[in-house]
């Protein structure tokens, strides 16, 4: 298995930018792909950008020329770049990794953007 470990959130006025962290431990070796997802009050969880073994990467629209997910050489950290950030981007965001064992998923990390 794999645990989890999100940082980085914070407040930050529009059009500010953020990094978000996302550490890994375990069998990180074992992970397929890893992923950020989002969540704000009364909606439904989001996917916001995904990254496979291979080094695949996807994003949500609402995400596209603002947001970059990489992962470090050592594989053990994701992170995730958040730039031009709007309000609509406040949410807890939570990090998770896909591998034999199924899922796992991070605590979270709040961010808020201020209009």
């Amino acid at each position: 298995q794999v645990q989890l470990v999100e940082s980085g959130g914070g407040l930050v006025q529009a059009g500010g930018s953020l990094r978000l962290s996302c550490t890994a431990s375990g069998s990180i070796f074992s992970i397929n792909f890893m992923g950020w997802y989002r969540q704000a009050p009364g909606k439904q969880r989001e996917l916001v950008a995904t990254i496979t073994d291979n080094g695949s990467i996807g994003y949500a629209d609402s995400v596209k020329g603002r947001f970059t997910i990489s992962r470090n050489n050592a594989r053990d950290t994701l992170y995730l770049q958040m730039n031009s950030l709007e309000p609509d981007d406040t949410a807890v965001y939570r990090c998770n990794a896909h591998g034999y064992w199924g899922v796992s998923w991070g605590q979270g990390t709040q961010v808020t953007v201020s209009s």
